[in-house]
């Protein structure tokens, strides 16, 4: 069984093609790449299968025409993989936002992505291009299962005291204003491998997953389920980030409109790509030119100890949640490659059973354990795949 999984952003389409004989652990990548800068001058698509790769330049009007053109190169005589389209025998697609409609993945029907559109105000920026990939794959695969699966699935299994905001009732009522949380892909993902990595059933684990990217996101997993997480109503909640401020009291939005003259367009500039690490830092939403930087300029000293305290701090708050913890795991750009960010996070946590070994943290883009041997919490390196995810998804409901 081929599966193309598909991630639509606002002007990309990232790709895989999968290939499974029937067990989970089958599943092979068979070819990948990205179309970048649709609808933009310079459009290009990078492919990657085997040894073969290429680039190539043309210009994309928008999702379908990307989507044509990657069916297209998985065709090519070549370096594709296909011999036409109709080897394609599922999509699945990544979609940020299922409001509360969706604590799991679904197969797509007009049901499924009209429930998919009434979210598109939840995640203006994330929903519109899913739904675009989605309607495209339709029109370019008719009769092939298509199915959704959803970045907020995996927190629908948050308590409402963890969701709710101490906002008046009715905002939640008529709104839906509450805690969603993002990056549920990834958190699930990390937290079945690290239990595996434990040797522990994932049904008796606990653990903290640290999702640390351009955006941040940690999140307590409690016997395979999420019981709380950083991110909130929107992505902007949380820890410190590349470009988004993270936890800040409320009234600062209203004291700096007030103060500055700012519109909500300019507001919504500022804590979503004007702040965090390059905000701070004033040099860079990259930490690793923070890391750089950092011996010699204050600031970016500043950042990185802003980052690690606020992680510290979330870190305490969900193992007392938790009951304690088994183990912590590191994933995503940052968590996978930062050996000085880990041991940042980590030092001084001995009272929580925590402690790295310097040697052992020196490990990038790979699974590993970094923890010291007198460390009662392992602490975990795993490098994520929210693309497998999508495809397990889509075999378990389609395929199987």
């Amino acid at each position: 069984m081929n599966i193309l999984v598909v991630n639509c952003g606002s002007s990309t389409v990232k790709y895989q093609l999968f290939s499974v004989d029937g067990k989970e652990e089958d599943f092979q990548v068979r070819a990948k790449g990205i179309v970048e800068r649709i609808g933009i001058a310079g459009s290009k698509l990078e492919h990657k299968s085997d040894d073969q790769e290429l680039v190539r330049e043309r210009e994309v009007a928008n999702h379908r025409v990307a989507l044509e053109w990657i069916v297209e190169v998985l065709a090519d005589p070549k370096v594709g993989v296909l011999r036409d389209i109709t080897e394609i025998d599922a999509v699945g697609h990544r979609v940020v936002h299922g409001g509360e409609d969706f604590s799991d993945s679904a197969v797509i029907d007009q049901e499924v992505l009209e429930a998919i559109k009434q979210c598109v105000n939840l995640a203006p920026l994330h929903n519109p291009p899913n739904i675009l990939g989605i309607e495209a794959c339709q029109s370019l695969m008719p009769g092939v299962p298509q199915v959704a699966v959803f970045d907020t699935a995996f927190h629908g299994t948050i308590p409402k005291q963890a969701y709710i905001y101490a906002l008046p009732y009715q905002y939640y009522e008529k709104y839906k204003i509450r805690r969603y949380g993002f990056h549920g892909t990834s958190h699930r993902y990390v937290s079945q491998r690290g239990a595996q990595m434990l040797g522990i059933p994932l049904s008796e684990s606990k653990l903290i997953t640290c999702h640390m990217g351009g955006g941040v996101s940690f999140a307590a997993v409690k016997n395979g389920k999420s019981i709380d997480t950083s991110m909130g109503f929107t992505p902007l909640e949380g820890l410190v980030m590349g470009t988004r401020s993270g936890d800040l009291d409320p009234a600062i939005v209203l004291f700096l409109m007030e103060k500055e003259g700012l519109s909500i367009e300019e507001m919504d500039e500022i804590l979503n790509k004007k702040s965090g690490v390059l905000g701070v830092s004033g040099i860079s939403s990259d930490t690793r030119d923070i890391e750089a930087a950092a011996p010699t300029n204050h600031r970016a000293q500043l950042t990185l100890d802003l980052i690690a305290y606020r992680a510290k701090k979330y870190i305490g708050a969900y193992h007392a949640i938790l009951g304690g913890l088994d183990g912590i795991v590191f994933t995503a750009g940052i968590g996978e490659n930062s050996s000085y960010i880990r041991k940042s996070i980590c030092q001084g946590l001995l009272h929580l059973g925590i402690e790295i070994d310097d040697q052992r943290n020196k490990v990038r883009r790979k699974e590993a354990f970094i923890n010291s041997d007198q460390s009662q919490v392992k602490v975990m390196v795993i490098p994520t795949n929210e693309e497998l995810v999508i495809a397990w998804d889509t075999w378990k409901l389609v395929g199987k």
